[in-house]
């Protein structure tokens, strides 16, 4: 087996070399140091814990908060020969036993869980009896309330030192705040870690501000004058379809891709999109997780996005091969009004909260006192409609009980099903004997439920794709295969999604524990609206400048090509070239061509070098350099 981690990315990942800081925070954690690794979209945070966790002896930990983005990177592990599983939510107790006794005894490298399942005593005990060598908390800008995708129940992280003192975390995050990094800290209860934080400076790519009374037209222009892949973010599922249509009958080939698509036609339409069979891939935020694409030239923000922090992570994602590569985002006066509609508005209150709990409860009819680990399956169009709610503040207020580990809510779940043998166990034995593709998939559903030759049994595809190490897709189409050779009847229907209650329902008691973080999110989107805001209208500084002071990097040059910077370097006068001058090599020395980031106007920068050289102010070195004198 590989033994350095060089030797792991070239076996594994085959690379020859690491990206910045990535060797330096692996060494960290094989050191058994809490370690926190702050790395820019694309900087590669997860090989910052699958590397250790593959050469440590035992099992790796890895707390995430979102189901889609650990069933990403276990499926990246299993088609890299790692074993690797995720606990999905909406097990039953039994199921849950069953997959935690794998854990231990299975042989798997890593674990992921989210930060709720930690909350169960069954999930601490078997977390215990574990041979664990390293906890990995991803995303862990969600453990402060500064964050911009704050998750209370990250706060209860901390137990995991409890369990096993001994054992180092790694806490990884594309965007943090000097505030969000401080909370890391101290929630974490990491008193003497090593911090690694790359500078989020991309001096290949280009922020740029459009005011445009016609996006479309002016989007068709910017397209035209892109040779390679673009990815288009727009706000609704609804609009990555019209503007799909509108570019496709404009011979921009385009594809698609919202959270409402089944898995499989997200693939083929990721698919086509990697493959450059389509230029432009048109998405709603939901398209971030797990790109890996390195020519995208160009990033376009259709609407303004919510926060500061999620607009520069999708930006991020042009110009990762080194390339020249834009951000570019349009907007209008009407957009900066609908900022209070679309955020703002539907932001829903601690009342409404309480009713759309109670409305949950009542439309599961789930009694006062009972429900804790029930799971359910919920057509939301359906629940909306029936208490006449308002949708888009009804499916925040969801979103809120899930960040506040009351309920579970699973975006994925896309099928619930029951199957029931319409064979003898004999018979079946003889049926796979014929068709032996078939065998790991039935043993896993036989070994999972009990008695399922006597009665209609309600499956989990989850557990069913985890036990026999494939995928739900795979699962599903061994079952039609049954059912059309009817060895089973098998019944399944599409839900919006999936709920687990966490807690039992103790109604405006339950809600009144977290009232205090209701508040606090609903504040700190008005804050993370306003920087936004701030952002786009400001016309002084340096748009990287602005991102990187955002980000507590104080000590950056003006890119000299963003909107602000090109129509700043035109009208700049010779003292302000000159000042400038000195500013920059007060960060250490520079070549006349790391200058010309200050100003285009060659002629006058030259002009203010030699009016500096002359009074000595600064001078040339023997590599035609300049530096403070």
């Amino acid at each position: 087996m590989s033994t350095t981690p060089e030797e792991i990315l070239k076996t594994y990942w085959g690379h020859e070399h690491f990206r910045p800081q990535q060797a330096e925070i692996i060494q960290s954690v094989l050191l058994g140091k809490d370690t926190i690794a702050l790395l820019p979209t694309g900087g590669g945070k997860s090989i910052c814990f699958q590397i250790p966790g593959l050469l440590l002896e035992g099992i790796t930990i890895v707390i995430s908060p979102l189901i889609a983005l650990m069933n990403d990177q276990v499926s990246q592990l299993k088609m890299r020969g790692v074993k690797a599983m995720a606990i999905p939510s909406g097990t039953s107790y039994q199921d849950l036993d069953a997959l935690l006794d794998n854990c231990i005894y299975g042989n798997y490298k890593f674990i992921y869980l989210s930060p709720e399942r930690l909350q169960q005593p069954i999930v601490q005990e078997r977390i215990k009896q574990m041979p664990v060598s390293l906890i990995a908390v991803d995303e862990a800008h969600c453990i402060s309330q500064w964050g911009h995708d704050f998750r209370p129940s990250y706060i209860e992280i901390f137990q995991l030192r409890d369990l096993h003192p001994e054992v180092p975390i790694i806490a990884v995050t594309a965007t943090a705040t000097e505030k969000v990094l401080k909370d890391i800290k101290k929630h974490l209860q990491l008193t003497a870690s090593a911090t690694f934080k790359s500078s989020y400076e991309r001096k290949n790519l280009t922020y740029t501000i459009i005011e445009s009374q016609d996006k479309y037209n002016d989007l068709v222009r910017a397209l035209t004058q892109t040779a390679n892949a673009v990815i288009i973010y727009v706000r609704s599922r609804k609009a990555t379809i019209q503007l799909s249509q509108f570019l496709n009958e404009r011979g921009i080939t385009t594809q698609f891709y919202h959270g409402g698509l089944s898995a499989k036609q997200r693939n083929l339409n990721f698919k086509d999109w990697i493959e450059n069979k389509a230029k432009v891939m048109i998405g709603t935020s939901a398209f971030g997780m797990g790109i890996d694409k390195a020519d995208v030239s160009l990033v376009v923000h259709f609407n303004i996005p919510d926060s500061v922090e999620n607009y520069f992570q999708e930006a991020g994602r042009a110009g990762r091969d080194g390339n020249p590569a834009k951000a570019l985002l349009f907007y209008n006066e009407n957009d900066t009004l609908r900022l209070q509609s679309q955020f703002l508005d539907v932001i829903p209150d601690v009342a409404f909260v309480k009713e759309v709990y109670r409305r949950l409860c009542n439309y599961f009819t789930i009694a006062y006192g009972e429900g804790q680990g029930e799971v359910v399956q919920l057509n939301f169009s359906e629940f909306c409609d029936t208490y006449k709610l308002k949708a888009i503040t009804t499916y925040n207020a969801l979103t809120l009980l899930d960040r506040n580990a009351v309920i579970v809510l699973d975006k994925t779940f896309s099928q619930r099903a029951t199957i029931s043998f319409k064979v003898s166990d004999v018979m079946l034995t003889y049926y796979l004997i014929k068709n032996k593709q078939l065998d790991t998939i039935v043993k896993a559903v036989l070994r999972t439920y009990g008695g399922i030759f006597e009665q209609v049994t309600t499956i989990n595809y989850s557990v069913l794709a985890t036990k026999s190490e494939t995928t739900i897709d795979a699962v599903h189409k061994t079952l039609l295969r049954l059912h059309a050779d009817d060895i089973i009847a098998y019944n399944h229907k599409s839900f919006d999604t999936a709920i687990t209650f966490l807690q039992p329902r103790e109604d405006d008691r339950t809600i009144n524990t977290i009232s205090p973080h209701i508040k606090a999110q609903a504040a700190a989107k008005h804050l993370q609206i306003e920087h936004i805001k701030t952002y786009i209208h400001q016309k002084k500084s340096c748009r990287s400048q602005w991102l990187l002071n955002y980000f507590g990097e104080s000590t950056s040059l003006p890119c000299g090509h963003c909107d602000i910077c090109k129509t700043h370097t035109h009208t700049l006068q010779p003292k302000e070239i000159a000042d400038r001058i000195v500013e920059a090599l007060r960060l250490g020395e520079q070549s006349s061509k790391d200058l010309e980031r200050i100003t285009t106007d060659k002629e006058s920068l030259f002009t203010a070098l030699n009016a500096l050289l002359s009074r000595r102010k600064i001078k040339l070195t023997p590599h035609n350099t300049y530096i403070l004198s």
